[in-house]
């Protein structure tokens, strides 16, 4: 048992092999917590047993970690949230294939389950071993659309102590046509409101520009919509954290993720931020996206 005289906080990062483990632990490194990665899950629960921590634990577990077995991974994994003087988050990064794919070859790195062939084999090998981890997942951050920049920030408005109120909310716009994002928490669709694409002057500017604003809120549904988020959130941003919970991830979705939802995005992130939230935005389908993502108080930085 952990000999400490408060609870101490506990993160496991998990994930496939490529999604981004490492640069999330290097992230709570930076936020205060203690990094320990890559241990063989045999000697996980011992790093508890009579030791004395003052300080977050960021503790690195996947199919890498030596012998490695996705039961025993569950089982290490009971074991730390049922231990009382520990409060446990299973921090799961998540990707696409074809973009782990692109990553490896990139990188030009064998896959560590598929050493003589192609890192197509390994990955789904990967994904069968994680779908437990990934069931059992506290938060869920997909890296496919994610700059190392971006998961690094992401991470941080998770798990940074100094971020003022204790709910992180991440808020992102999103095209129908490509897909739902994964682990979002509230979803809106936005194909009802006035579609900008059809203004010849505006299709080529995105729900960040006034002008495409101006004209998505003049839709007659428009200032109820936005009333009725509003409200909502006003209910369940509080409930949530009354439940413990430090982070909620809100969606918007239209047809092509650049007009109607964008716009959505920017709006309610000025709103929330008014309210005194720590908002994170994204615009998953924008082509410079990067310079689409942006906090309600901190700037993302290369590094």
């Amino acid at each position: 048992m952990i000999k400490t005289s408060r609870m101490v906080h506990v993160v496991l990062v998990t994930g496939p092999s490529g999604a981004g483990r490492t640069t999330a632990i290097n992230a709570l490194e930076d936020a205060g917590f203690e990094a320990i990665d890559n241990m063989p899950l045999t000697l996980a629960p011992r790093l508890f047993e009579g030791s004395t921590l003052n300080r977050p634990l960021a503790l690195g577990l996947d199919t890498r970690n030596r012998d490695f077995a996705a039961s025993q991974m569950m089982e290490t994994i009971d074991a730390l949230a049922a231990n009382g003087a520990i409060k446990l988050e299973v921090l799961y990064l998540d990707c696409s294939v074809d973009v782990l794919i692109r990553r490896f070859s990139e990188t030009r790195r064998r896959h560590h389950l598929s050493p003589d062939g192609a890192a197509l084999a390994g990955i789904h090998l990967d994904f069968d071993l994680m779908q437990s981890a990934r069931a059992r997942a506290d938060i869920l951050i997909d890296t496919t659309t994610m700059l190392p920049r971006d998961l690094r920030a992401e991470v941080t408005r998770y798990f940074a102590p100094d971020q003022g109120k204790a709910m992180a909310i991440s808020v992102q716009s999103f095209s129908y046509k490509r897909g739902t994002p994964r682990g979002i928490d509230m979803m809106f669709d936005c194909r009802f409101l006035r579609n900008p694409y059809w203004d010849l002057d505006l299709r080529s500017k995105n729900g960040c520009d006034p002008k495409v604003q101006a004209y998505v809120a003049e839709d007659k549904n428009f200032a109820a919509f936005k009333k009725q988020i509003l409200d909502f959130t006003d209910l369940v941003i509080p409930a949530h954290m009354a439940e413990g919970r430090s982070h909620l991830s809100i969606g918007f979705g239209c047809t092509g993720g650049k007009h109607r939802s964008v716009t959505m995005v920017e709006i309610l992130w000025k709103d929330l931020q008014l309210r005194g939230w720590h908002v994170n935005i994204r615009h998953r389908d924008l082509v410079e996206q990067a310079s689409h993502t942006r906090t309600s108080n901190t700037k993302v930085h290369d590094s």
